[in-house]
């Protein structure tokens, strides 16, 4: 019986950590200006788009919570819709016009860096900083 109980409590802690759930606090610093809005897309390992959210810039600065995410690898890239016009401006030479960013607060030399530059892991509630560029 005792060796029952056990197990039961053993099966309960690890379906429990098995299915735990984080939550990520995403700041972003040092916005150029107030104007438009930060657009976020987060990324499983697989480079799905799971989450993908608008948000006001305020004191040069905009917050994102994400809630129920599972333990594993996840990627993040955003950039400020300055015009609100749902798109990431670009120069002729087809340079961002507007600023933008990825987790890690990784740059690419000539586009965007290797996705796997961008991934982190989640293993309990986080908070990440970034700073785009411009």
């Amino acid at each position: 019986m005792k060796r029952v109980s056990l197990t039961c409590i053993a099966l309960i802690v690890l379906s429990c950590v098995g299915f735990s759930q984080f939550k990520l606090e995403i700041e972003i610093i040092d916005i150029k200006n107030n104007n438009g809005k930060i657009m976020l897309q987060v990324f499983d390992e697989l480079e799905n788009i799971l989450i993908q959210e608008m948000d006001i810039i305020k004191n040069r600065k905009c917050s994102f919570s994400i809630k129920s995410l599972k333990k594993g690898k996840y990627a993040i890239r955003y950039y400020h819709d300055e015009n609100l016009n749902g798109l990431m401006d670009t120069n002729l030479l087809e340079k961002p016009t507007e600023g933008y960013g990825f987790s890690n607060n990784v740059t690419g030399k000539f586009g965007p860096p290797p996705f796997e530059k961008w991934l982190f892991e989640i293993k309990k509630d986080s908070k990440l900083r970034l700073i785009p560029t411009y």
